[in-house]
């Protein structure tokens, strides 16, 4: 007689049971966005290794190169590898997006938990001013701004960039901060004597951080915009100084030669990484709203 009611497990059964957990794992998430935003993150970081050529060279006997074994993504209207100039450059591109992204974030947390957990009228006038800054064009700003510091370089753009893009988070920021303000560890530190950073970064920031992670990240997708766009309109980085922007900015010059490689292979990397950012900066976003409504 045969009992069905028991049944042996073995190593078949818990190696289906960890392809389960692998594939649940995999599920809904931007797998393929991760890893080509990865492979950039890698080649960028890396760009000594793989470069073919000095990225910084010009070579005025093969300039407008088209691509081919020796130059394999072709050359630009100064002779330059463009296959080495998008490793050297992203590197660039990439850290004025974070440095920028840094100095938005920092500025945002301070300003919505100040205002978060000011009196009323305070908040008011907080939210007021966010909100009149928040109506002015991003790219205005920065324009405005950088013609003030002058000669655009890496520094003054994530300064510039980072300043004028900190209003949406600070809102966020500031609709969570009211919610746990009277939170009683919140309160039990304000009576004990805690200043307002210790409370900031001990009781309140890691209650909303989460909700701000995606923000971040389209952050940093929106400050490389904003560098590639200041400097294909020429007021950006110079063109020595190479980026993925600066790259673009001789759009001009490789229509008027029939250059299309020079537009686009920058165009094509920036375009994914932004591509993938936005995946990944969606994902977070629709996981933090889950999350939310399971509470």
């Amino acid at each position: 007689m045969t009992d069905t009611s028991f049944e042996i497990v073995g190593a078949h059964a818990v190696e289906n049971q960890t392809v389960t957990v692998k594939k649940k794992w995999f599920q809904g998430k931007p797998v393929v966005s991760i890893v080509l935003l990865g492979m950039v993150l890698l080649g960028c970081l890396f760009a000594e290794a793989i470069m073919t050529k000095d990225p910084t060279y010009m070579d005025l006997l093969h300039y407008n190169k088209a691509p081919g074994r020796e130059f394999l993504f072709g050359t630009d209207t100064m002779g330059r590898d463009i296959f080495s100039m998008i490793w050297y450059g992203g590197r660039i591109s990439l850290l004025i997006g974070i440095l920028s992204t840094v100095i938005s974030v920092l500025l945002a947390v301070v300003v919505g938990s100040f205002s978060g957990i000011s009196p009323q009228w305070l908040d008011n006038l907080i939210m007021r001013f966010t909100e009149i800054f928040l109506s002015i064009p991003s790219l205005l700003l920065v324009i405005l701004l950088q013609a003030i510091m002058g000669k655009a370089n890496i520094l003054s753009l994530s300064v510039v960039i980072g300043i004028t893009s900190w209003t949406s988070i600070a809102k966020v920021v500031r609709t969570e901060v009211r919610q746990i303000r009277n939170s009683e560890y919140v309160i039990a530190s304000r009576c004990m004597g805690g200043s307002f950073f210790h409370i900031l970064w001990k009781h309140l920031a890691p209650n909303f951080v989460s909700s701000i992670m995606f923000m971040v990240i389209m952050n940093v997708r929106s400050a490389i915009i904003s560098e590639s766009t200041l400097s294909f309109m020429g007021i950006g980085l110079p063109i020595e100084v190479i980026s993925w922007g600066s790259m673009l900015s001789l759009s001009e010059k490789a229509l008027m030669t029939n250059s299309w490689w020079i537009i686009f292979i920058p165009g094509a990397f920036l375009i994914v990484t932004l591509l993938c950012l936005t995946n990944i900066g969606n994902y977070m976003r629709k996981n933090v709203n889950r999350k939310e409504s399971n509470l």
